[in-house]
């Protein structure tokens, strides 16, 4: 059962997550888009080291490469899952501002897909 991953793009047509994975060098790009692939096969079935649910509608993929812990946030809206922002994580749990901006983001993404 397949779904469709969508990169947040604001206003501009910028996309901070896109952005993120481009700027990783080729083997932790390689790793994160075969993630991502997983992810886009089993939605929200994909299990722990994968992914993992921050609160109620956030999510976490979770690739680890080389002792570095990347992190794309995500929501599932219907069949699609909306990668709303990426970063390095560096402390034990996800920063709240990142799930904050999370929310922020798929808010804004529905506001906009409702226009």
């Amino acid at each position: 059962m397949d779904y469709t991953v969508v990169f947040y793009q604001d206003e501009n047509g910028c996309s901070q997550p896109l952005d993120y994975l481009k700027s990783l060098n080729r083997k932790h790009e390689a790793k994160a888009k075969k993630w991502l692939t997983l992810l886009q096969e089993y939605g929200p079935n994909l299990p722990r080291p994968y992914a993992d649910v921050l609160e109620r509608n956030v999510r976490e993929l979770r690739p680890a490469i080389e002792h570095h812990q990347h992190r794309f946030l995500y929501v599932i809206c219907g069949k699609t899952i909306l990668i709303t922002n990426a970063f390095l994580k560096k402390t034990q749990v996800a920063p709240k501002s990142e799930i904050e901006r999370s929310k922020r983001t798929f808010a804004n993404w529905l506001r906009r897909k409702g226009d």
